[in-house]
């Protein structure tokens, strides 16, 4: 069944999962198989009951007879219901292989999503496709397909009554395959465009979620449910339209089916009439006729699954061949002496376009780099490339002389701290956070991290300490406390590189103060700091500066000569853009 969903990609990285599950299920989809052929074989029960009671139990009026059938009939029944059990629970197992093989790759190519520019709406499409298959193999839809190949034998059998009723089963057979293919044929576009709704309805709806204090405050609400409404009845009606497609096609061949029994019996009656054919045949043909059209009508009927699995399937397997997962290079010693920036130009994923370009600077173990300029400088797009989040489209980011390719991301990750502009925390508590929810953080290495980021006692005064549950992206929290304790998850176990992003831009005088404590430990230790400053007291604790412009760097040095430059207004900065820069330098001056 995992083949007839497509799980053979040309691509390696979902043609060793599929083939991982595939070898995980094989003894699953053997039994699958060896049940439906049980189960398919016991349908005859039905149809040789009928004629055995017809052919002979009533000439004879026996009984005892007609008690022996009924209690045979009885026990085949249950081994059929039994095998029918076993053949739903296995596929349950096997859906389970998928998930298991699958679902951390699902979850971790949502993660890389957004960094290689491949969101989609609310950008969890890819968890909800691999949702969608792993739905689909625990469903009854597979079961359909395990039956299909025995509908030669039943229209086999339906030769053997009579060649007039065999011919009658291959032709509804036939029809029905057309009707099926109709089905597949009128239900895929509209069941992608429905797709491609859905995801947009969803994302009009998470957006407004998460900026719900901005929509009621500003009174939006009517018009983000307008725009939402609008989306939603779109979706509605290429649903509604799908829906209908397939349930008219539905109806047909269950319609179809029905007057084929209705043809088959009358068929049945002039052959007894004609003496060409015992009565039983009549109720016997009619049966087994029913149940060989039976796995054709309930295909078109779980086609609509079948096709939404199939499309979700296709969506997976294309995002985890652009998002691969690449195999870990030899581990590099811990970092410990410079970061080179040569000749960087980057640009957000997934887009051709270059918002820093040419930049190239070194920083040596124990120095603070202050970035300043103005708005759009393209400060925070450089900061992104250095810790790896943009693309590189040229030149090149080093620690101690390794390019970050040259890194896995999980051996880098603990060397670096990054607190971005807008700041992310996740469900869970305090203490879980500062530790990144690793499960070898120690009560020691939490508390020692939240000291350096100045925030131990502010922690202290909630309601549980450390342990105080902050909601999803810390809600329970003030924007001036997320930014502090994610200040202390970047300094967690003392990491070489540390990247500060506005780190002040919510922080009263107490916390710039421990800001600036921060900084100086961590240069004290021999470590690495980049800081996007906009105040001036951020470059208090720095000792060079970069000074950029339109995606540019126009200074770069020592504190005192880059801000000198600045103030001065040089040629580094153009009129009247070096306003904000100037002010910059002037206000730091003034704080000395």
């Amino acid at each position: 069944m995992l083949n007839g969903l497509g799980l053979s990609p040309a691509q390696k990285s979902g043609k060793d999962l599929a083939a991982e599950a595939l070898e995980r299920s094989r003894k699953g989809l053997v039994a699958v198989g060896v049940a439906s052929a049980l189960v398919n074989l016991l349908y005859l029960t039905s149809s040789f009951f009928m004629l055995q009671v017809y052919d002979r139990v009533i000439p004879s009026r026996s009984i005892p007879s007609l008690i022996a059938l009924a209690l045979l009939a009885l026990l085949l029944y249950a081994f059929q219901g039994a095998f029918d059990l076993m053949r739903g629970r296995i596929l349950v197992r096997i859906s389970g292989v998928f998930d298991e093989v699958m679902s951390r790759r699902a979850f971790k190519a949502t993660l890389k999503a957004p960094l290689k520019g491949r969101v989609a709406g609310d950008g969890l499409s890819v968890l909800r496709d691999f949702d969608q298959v792993r739905t689909f193999l625990s469903s009854s839809g597979p079961s359909t397909f395990f039956d299909l190949p025995w509908v030669p034998l039943y229209v086999g059998i339906c030769f053997l009554f009579h060649p007039a009723i065999g011919i009658i089963a291959i032709c509804g057979a036939l029809i029905l395959t057309v009707l099926t293919y109709l089905t597949n044929r009128s239900s895929q576009p509209s069941a992608k465009r429905a797709y491609e709704l859905a995801t947009e309805r969803n994302a009009l709806a998470s957006a407004a979620q998460r900026n719900a204090e901005v929509v009621q405050a500003m009174g939006m609400a009517n018009e983000l449910t307008d725009r939402w409404s609008a989306c939603n009845d779109a979706y509605r009606g290429v649903q509604s339209s799908n829906a209908d497609t397939i349930n008219g096609y539905s109806i047909v061949s269950k319609m179809f089916r029905i007057a084929l029994q209705s043809g088959v019996l009358a068929t049945g009656a002039v052959l007894v009439i004609e003496n060409m054919a015992s009565g039983g045949i009549i109720i016997a043909a009619t049966i087994l006729t029913s149940r060989a059209l039976a796995p054709v009508e309930q295909a078109i009927a779980n086609w609509k699954s079948f096709v939404t699995a199939q499309q979700s399937w296709n969506r997976l397997r294309q995002m985890l061949a652009l998002l691969p997962e690449t195999a870990s290079p030899l581990a590099l010693p811990t970092p410990s002496h410079e970061l080179a920036v040569e000749g960087i130009s980057s640009g957000p994923p997934g887009k051709q376009e270059v918002t820093v370009q040419g930049i190239s600077f070194t920083i040596r173990a124990g120095s603070a780099l202050g970035m300043i300029g103005p708005s759009a400088s393209g400060k925070s797009s450089l900061v992104r490339a250095v810790v790896g989040l943009w693309p590189a489209y040229r030149g090149s980011v080093r620690i101690d002389g390794a390019a970050l390719d040259q890194w896995d991301e999980a051996s880098l990750g603990p060397h670096v701290g990054y607190l971005p502009q807008d700041v992310e925390l996740f469900a869970g508590s305090v203490a879980e956070n500062i530790a990144r929810f690793r499960k070898d953080a120690t009560a020691e290495e939490i508390i020692s991290a939240a000291r350096k980021a100045g925030v131990h006692e502010l922690i202290l005064r909630l309601s549980k300490g450390y342990e105080t549950e902050i909601g999803a992206g810390g809600s329970m929290l003030s924007a001036g406390q997320r930014q502090r304790i994610a200040l202390a998850r970047a300094l967690y176990r003392d990491p070489f590189l540390v990247v500060l992003d506005e780190p002040n831009s919510n922080l009263d005088i107490d916390g710039e103060t421990a800001l600036a404590g921060a900084i100086s430990g961590v240069r004290q230790r021999g470590g690495i700091v980049i800081v996007v400053a906009h105040r001036p007291s951020t470059l208090s604790s720095v000792d060079l500066v970069l000074a950029m412009r339109e995606g540019q760097a126009v200074a770069f040095g020592p504190k005192d000569q880059v801000l000198a430059k600045v103030i001065r207004g040089d040629n580094f900065v153009e009129q009247p853009k070096q306003a904000s820069l100037k002010v910059v330098g002037e206000s730091l001056e003034q704080s000395r």
